[in-house]
């Protein structure tokens, strides 16, 4: 069996076809007729040809390639996020490379760096933020950048989010209408745009009914912060009745605590919601009160956006905000007293 690579050349001779004609069918969205694509096709898979993307990259300047950087993994909100970006991405002919990195700027730097040495055609940051000197370097290489599922006061960037103002008030009303007096809050991780617009859509919410926020502690969007910061609102007579968890993820590390180690009841003690809809949050086991993402609409605005600015660098750049649903499940309920 030989090892030499079948070129388009061979597939062309072999089908009858020009060598543009080639290219053309593995091209995504070229115009080529269905009889010529069927040639080319049956051609390519008695030869065993497969399409050099490297070296189209060269020729055409697109690699048809996009970063998609993300943090938080162990957040359930995110594998499911990544895989409906890839598949969206997939389906419009571009090939997705997935890197890891931390969640603050400083950690993103190598990662990003990296990133930009594959020449893609556009980059997702997925809750993970972008220094003002990457921003800048990508701006000048006409490499356009979306954020998905965390905003930044950047002129040059885009981004997609829900309106998580809006959804740290709906759950404001939801515990005031209940008739919370005492409500709680547990944050995540302080400089993230996601954390900031819940907790001050829910401080508003608060206020609108007439209350103050009566605790406060901060989780991180980690597991184990968010087990402590439990510990630390809810041991004590004087604990709130109520309280928000800036995301489902810390919200079920929360409910262990007070089930498990606390011996209080949910929502008989204590109401809790979180801010996601993850599916565990369905469980019955958790059976958690949040407000859902419109994940769908923000992968299909996401692609959009994206698509959009490499057909067009010069477009201005988008902040777009879905606006989300309050999920009422049976961790929340009107207080004993």
């Amino acid at each position: 069996m030989s090892n030499e690579r079948v070129t388009s050349l061979q597939v062309a001779r072999q089908a009858g076809v020009s060598q543009s004609a080639v290219s053309r069918v593995f091209t995504p969205g070229a115009s080529v007729s269905e009889a010529t694509r069927d040639k080319v096709l049956r051609a390519a898979n008695q030869l065993g040809y497969r399409p050099n993307v490297l070296a189209r990259a060269m020729i055409t300047g697109k690699s048809r390639i996009i970063g998609l950087v993300v943090a938080y993994l162990d957040n359930q909100f995110y594998p499911e996020a990544i895989q409906r970006l890839s598949v969206a991405l997939q389906e419009q002919g571009y090939h997705v490379l997935v890197f890891m990195a931390a969640a603050t700027v400083g950690d993103v730097e190598p990662v990003m760096r990296e990133i930009l040495d594959y020449q893609v055609d556009g980059i997702v940051l997925a809750s993970v933020s972008m220094s003002s000197h990457l921003a800048a370097r990508c701006d000048e290489a006409g490499i356009p950048v979306v954020l998905f599922n965390r905003a930044q006061d950047d002129r040059r960037l885009c981004s997609v989010t829900t309106d998580n103002h809006l959804g740290g008030r709906e759950i404001a009303r939801h515990f005031a209408a209940l008739g919370h007096t005492r409500i709680g809050y547990i944050a995540g991780f302080e400089e993230a745009s996601t954390q900031i617009d819940r907790e001050r859509g829910f401080i508003e919410g608060l206020h609108e009914a007439g209350l103050d926020l009566f605790a406060r502690e901060v989780g991180g969007f980690e597991y184990s912060l968010a087990r402590a910061a439990a510990f630390e609102m809810f041991t004590g007579a004087n604990r709130p009745t109520a309280a928000l968890v800036a995301n489902d993820h810390m919200a079920f590390a929360v409910m262990d605590v007070l089930r498990f180690k606390l011996g209080l009841s949910i929502p008989g003690d204590v109401s809790i919601a979180g801010f996601d809809d993850v599916p565990i949050a369905s469980w019955p086991a958790y059976d958690l009160t949040t407000y859902r993402q419109p994940i769908n609409r923000m992968v299909a605005r996401t692609v959009q956006t994206l698509l959009s600015r490499i057909a067009d660098p010069s477009a201005a750049p988008e902040r777009v905000e879905i606006e989300g649903e309050l999920i009422v499940r049976g961790s929340t309920a009107s207080p004993k007293d």
